[in-house]
């Protein structure tokens, strides 16, 4: 009697411990659901998409995005340059240098580590082009050694109307920067993408990445024999991109690209012999961003102290190092003084106009960085702790969940992703019937009289842009006054092609999520 009771008392802890481990399947089931419900191949498809709606010029064949049109073909005639292409910085048709050229370093970066990435959802050929638009430009900007065009249009009169880019009717003139009137933030910045494209197209085309390569170091010595701020030079530029920080950003900047490009050590020397007095070892930074360049010198110089290539500098690229560290420990609110905010929601706040741009660049710093330290068997040495390396790639996660739609708000801010996102995004073009759909002439101030004001949403969907976001507070206004929280720049998503990419494939590999925390295991 005894052996039966005891016999049934095992088949029911049996059967028991059987439920158990049924509810927690299903449990870990219905969480990893939750957890996994971002479609991160949708938002890099998508994201690339915007560079295309940016197009200023002739538009080519496989023009995907449809309600486009060309536009600014005469661009540069006044001036007897060919400055026609590039890119739109945002929902005017300015074309700015300084945030161009950020946009395709960026991409050019986002390239260089996360190619293989990128092409396995195939999406390298259209990165190409991406980055591609944005070179060509460049190129036609630099027409002689010590020239390059840092703007085409003015910001005051573009502001004054509201048309489509292919009804401009606003000013077209250039404005250039020469010996004689310096811009080296400007000119650093568009050495660094040059170098940084010209490692892009190493293979694929070699002509084009030896170009890019020549201009780049051409421009590298003007910016850095005749020094000055290029809003000193150019009056039009301050109210819209003042360079903030100064040129010497920059010039570390593109150093280090070019350092990167050709294994010169004479850059390699720049970086190290200026990192005092240009401040790249000296500011604790809690931005990176199309003015400030610092927080990247410092990520790319960490990388070499940790590769242990550079002994002979260890010293200073150790400062390099810890300054790096600063900035990435700021970001995950481990430094003591919690330098860098956060919304109660989570998201990363710097500051109130457009905060999405310092979001989707810290982003891709903390997951470039957190490969560094994989690959390096290495930690992070914050004030508040030691962090592995996944810690970095969880928090960046986050942070790109918030951006498609975990967020108190509950809707995606890159446009064109899930069901719920801004419908009335400040953008001429969106938000003006199709060119293509109607072919009328729309006057300066007749698009405010008839598109600016409507309440119903836009009628083209400006797919794969990175708005402004919310406030500090996670509100966001979908108003296409609200300029500040509304309106998108090319180098809001350009950050977000390589953070994406590599968001995917951890998702592929079926990592294990540590559940409630969304914290990847292993990447």
């Amino acid at each position: 009697m005894e052996h039966k009771k005891q016999f049934k008392l095992q088949e029911h802890l049996r059967i028991s411990r059987c439920v158990q481990q049924w509810y927690l399947l299903i449990l870990v089931l219905l969480i990893s659901s939750t957890v996994r419900a971002f479609d991160y191949r949708a938002a890099l498809t998508q994201s690339l998409l915007y560079f295309e709606s940016q197009r200023s010029g002739r538009l080519p064949y496989n023009q995907r995005v449809t309600w486009r049109d060309h536009s600014g073909l005469t661009d540069g005639l006044e001036q007897g340059v060919d400055l026609v292409g590039g890119y739109y910085d945002a929902g005017d048709h300015v074309k700015f240098g300084l945030p161009m050229a950020f946009t395709v370093t960026m991409l050019s970066w986002g390239a260089i580590e996360y190619g293989e990435q990128i092409a396995e959802v195939g999406e390298y050929e259209h990165t190409l082009e991406a980055i591609k638009w944005g070179t060509d430009y460049l190129i036609k900007a630099h027409t002689e050694p010590n020239v390059l065009w840092a703007e085409v249009g003015d910001g005051d009169t573009d502001h004054y109307c509201w048309q489509r880019p292919e009804d401009m009717t606003t000013s077209r003139q250039a404005y250039k920067i020469d010996e004689n009137n310096p811009g080296s933030d400007l000119v650093g910045e568009t050495a660094a993408a040059m170098a940084a494209a010209s490692m892009v197209f190493r293979k694929s085309n070699p002509h084009y990445s030896h170009l890019l390569l020549h201009h780049a170091q051409q421009l590298f010595e003007f910016g850095d024999k005749y020094r000055g701020k290029y809003d000193s030079s150019l009056e039009v530029v301050k109210s819209y991109y003042p360079s903030v920080s100064g040129y010497k950003d920059e010039l570390l900047w593109a150093a280090v690209w070019l350092y990167k490009a050709t294994d010169r050590v004479d850059y390699l020397k720049y970086v190290i012999n200026k990192a005092h007095c240009f401040g790249g070892i000296g500011w604790a930074m809690t931005e990176f961003s199309w003015d400030v360049k610092y927080a990247g010198v410092q990520i790319l110089a960490s990388k070499l102290l940790m590769e242990g290539n550079h002994k002979e500098h260890n010293h200073i690229l150790e400062q390099y190092h810890s300054k790096a560290e600063h900035y990435i420990c700021g970001c995950l609110n481990k430094n003591k003084d919690d330098n860098i905010e956060r919304t109660p929601g989570g998201l990363l706040y710097v500051r109130q106009w457009n905060n999405m741009q310092y979001v989707s660049t810290a982003t891709f710093l903390l997951t470039v960085f957190s490969n560094y330290l994989r690959n390096s068997n290495q930690k992070l040495q914050c004030q508040r702790g030691e962090v592995e390396a996944q810690e970095l790639i969880t928090f960046a996660k986050d942070q790109m969940d918030y951006i498609l739609g975990s967020n108190p708000m509950g809707i995606s801010y890159l446009v064109g992703y899930g069901s719920k996102y801004p419908s009335r995004v400040h953008h001429r073009g969106s938000s003006i019937v199709s060119y293509r759909e109607n072919k009328g002439f729309i006057g300066c101030t007749q698009g405010y009289d008839n598109w600016y004001g409507r309440v119903e949403p836009n009628p083209n969907v400006l797919v794969g842009a990175l708005v402004g976001g919310p406030d500090c507070q996670d509100n966001f206004g979908d108003q296409r006054s609200n300029y500040m929280q509304t309106e998108a720049c090319t180098y809001n998503t350009a950050p977000l092609i390589g953070v994406l990419a590599k968001l995917h494939q951890l998702e592929r590999q079926n990592l294990s999520y540590s559940y409630g925390s969304s914290l990847i295991s292993s990447f």
